[in-house]
């Protein structure tokens, strides 16, 4: 029989089962892919290894050209393995994870959290067993450092016997705990009994401090890192004997720092950092509050400096990895230089705080020394992110020449060392394109306009040009340059920022005037010699003094307003002339006279009358366009 048109020609049985036995064969090997990808994501249970015989994973030969394919049919409701050419019943997973998440609560918390907080238990236990056997005399000096050792070293060995037998984190803990005691021991043969001398316990520690670096690189543990680091910096603290010993203790702080330095130069390691500055920042701040005396400054200002020159060389040693939660490098390698400065030269300050010229000295060469990490950083590290920390170091050494210049005149000074510190982290933020820094920016303006209006306390010689007025120009300006170049890389969301610059432009402006103002007319006072016609008539020239500044002002601003076609702008001049009016009618009605009186009132109508007459000429096009019956516009 001839085929009809169109038709595929007829072909036997045998090379149609072929074909539907091979694309049977390729449904089943993509099934089984699939199904592992969903096994290992943990979206699917394991499934039974005869569910897919081995045959029919391996890839077929595609079918030959014009196979119509029809899908395999699916049991859903079996629970067998399904036959060749059918898709595996995947159980459904959404009834298990309630299941399986609070199983995961479960583990977290019985075998890490538990864990932790138990051994944390332990070691403040058996610091306060041994205190109270060492007070009691139960054991000798000698006695008490041998158990210790012998007790911190069996602890790390017999913790290695739980690690190859696969309990790694229980084995961890019990090393942080033996590590634990043998900072304590060591610690008490110097500082309590004096059994061994300084050079002595510092080789000692030395020696623990490299034995649990090799355990935690060897072992790859950050674990075991972060317990050793707890209780490195927890022994001196548990076992304080209430005496100074300022050489052993810092030595024993730098010890530790360099450690943990070198962990974060061979592993990315970068929480370790963060601890290890903590816990130096505490004990240094600790000591100094219970201990210091003048004659320890030269000593103190040796470790503080050391301390500040580990963390400091951090971008520079350790590895460059940029930040999971912000555009470019990690934060430990750009928040955590600007701590370690303010620290340090927080330090200085408070030892050093009636000498300006030495802190002076000290802020002109941390400035120093910040530019030449930042070139030597550019140096070595070319690239975008390089760009980051160099301009960071370089923002950093500018805020330490801003505060080295006025550190011999006047406090107002700092509120400018912020305010330009503002400016260039914002400088910054925008050049790298990093948000976390505008929010550092923000938090250093909103201090120095804090100390600005609320702590700075200026004395006024002369109008205008004197430093109260200065400071304010300089709030001005910068607040002024937010609002002006603002508007090209803020977002949507920060516009409501833009607009609170150019409020906080305008009102600085008028404290500043009002200020000026207030202070020329307090002076003629002192000089009146206590004269009471000459006091009322100073007193009336001051209160129209204040309606005239801020007359002129919101006058100003409305011209302004106009100019740019800014409804904000003419708002705020709208807001400042009610203001205006209300002082005039209620207060200067009644206290001014003659021609104080007069002269307020007619200025105040002819601004209005000005102003109105602008908005009746409708510049702006503010009213709505009405139409006459021919359709044209009035």
């Amino acid at each position: 029989m001839a085929t009809p048109p169109g038709q595929p020609p007829d072909r036997p049985s045998d090379v149609l089962l072929d074909e539907i036995n091979a694309l049977r064969a390729q449904v089943a090997a993509l099934t089984a892919r699939v199904y592992h990808l969903e096994q290992k994501s943990g979206a699917a249970p394991e499934m039974p290894a005869r569910a897919i015989p081995a045959a029919q994973v391996q890839p077929a030969a595609p079918p030959p050209a014009g196979t119509i394919l029809h899908p395999p049919s699916v049991h859903a409701g079996s629970g067998a393995p399904p036959a060749p050419g059918q898709l595996p019943r995947l159980p459904a997973s959404s009834r298990a994870a309630p299941e399986k998440v609070e199983a995961n609560l479960e583990k977290k918390i019985g075998q890490y959290w538990l864990n932790r907080i138990g051994i944390i238990a332990m070691l403040i236990g058996v610091s306060y067993f041994l205190k109270y056997a060492f007070e009691n005399n139960w054991i000798g000096p000698g006695g008490r450092i041998g158990i210790g050792l012998l007790a911190g070293i069996a602890l790390v060995l017999w913790s290695e016997r739980f690690r190859t037998r696969g309990y790694a984190t229980f084995s961890y803990s019990l090393k942080a705990v033996g590590i634990g005691t043998l900072y304590l021991s060591l610690w008490g043969a110097f500082q309590v009994y004096h059994l061994i001398p300084a050079a002595a316990a510092f080789v000692a520690m030395l020696i623990v401090t490299a034995s649990t670096l090799a355990l935690s690189l060897t072992q790859d543990a950050e674990l075991l890192a972060s317990f050793a680091l707890i209780g490195g910096f927890a022994t001196p603290v548990l076992l304080s004997t209430g005496q100074n010993h300022e050489v052993v203790l810092f030595s024993y702080v730098c010890l530790l720092d360099a450690a943990i330095l070198v962990m974060a130069i061979l592993k990315p390691w970068r929480r370790l950092l963060w601890g290890s500055f903590a816990g130096t920042v505490i004990l240094y701040f600790g000591w100094y509050n219970e201990y210091y005396s003048q004659d320890q400054r030269t000593l103190t200002v040796l470790f503080a400096a050391l301390f500040a020159a580990l963390f400091a060389v951090i971008p520079l040693a350790t590895r460059h990895e940029r930040s999971t939660r912000f555009p470019g490098p990690s934060v430990t390698l750009t928040v955590l230089p600007l701590f370690n400065a303010a620290a340090f030269f927080l330090a200085l300050y408070v030892m050093y705080r009636s000498e300006t010229t030495t802190l002076t000295w000290f802020a002109l060469g941390l400035a120093a020394a910040y530019l030449a990490i930042s070139g030597a950083f550019k140096k070595r590290f070319p690239g975008q992110d390089s760009k980051f920390i160099h301009l960071l170091h370089v923002a950093i050494a500018i805020a330490f020449i801003t505060i080295a210049i006025p550190l011999k005149l006047e406090a107002q000074w700092i509120t400018i060392g912020w305010l330009v510190e503002s400016a260039a982290l914002l400088w910054m933020s925008v050049k790298t394109q990093t948000d976390f820094l505008r929010y550092l920016a923000v938090t250093a303006l909103t201090l120095g306009i804090i100390r600005l209006l609320f702590f700075d306390h200026f004395y006024a010689e002369t109008l205008v040009f004197n430093a109260r007025f200065a400071t304010y120009a300089v709030a001005i300006a910068i607040l002024a340059a937010i609002a002006i170049f603002g508007e090209r890389h803020a977002s949507g969301e920060e516009m409501a920022f833009i607009r609170l610059a150019v409020v906080g432009v305008n009102l600085l402006a008028l404290i500043a005037l009002t200020l000026e103002a207030s202070d020329y007319f307090n002076r003629q006072f002192s000089s009146s010699a206590r004269v009471i016609p000459d006091y009322r008539q100073l007193s009336l020239a001051r209160d129209f003094s204040y309606s005239a500044i801020w007359l002129i002002y919101g006058a100003a601003l409305m011209t302004i307003g106009f100019q740019k076609r800014s409804a904000f702008v003419r708002w705020q001049s709208l807001i400042l002339i009610a203001f205006t009016i209300v002082k005039v009618f209620f207060h200067d009605v009644s206290e001014l006279g003659g021609s104080y009186r007069i002269v307020s009132f007619i200025g105040l109508g002819a601004i209005l009358l000005g102003i109105s007459f602008v908005y009746q000429r409708d510049w702006l096009k503010l009213s709505p366009r009405t139409s006459d019956k021919s359709g044209h516009g009035t």
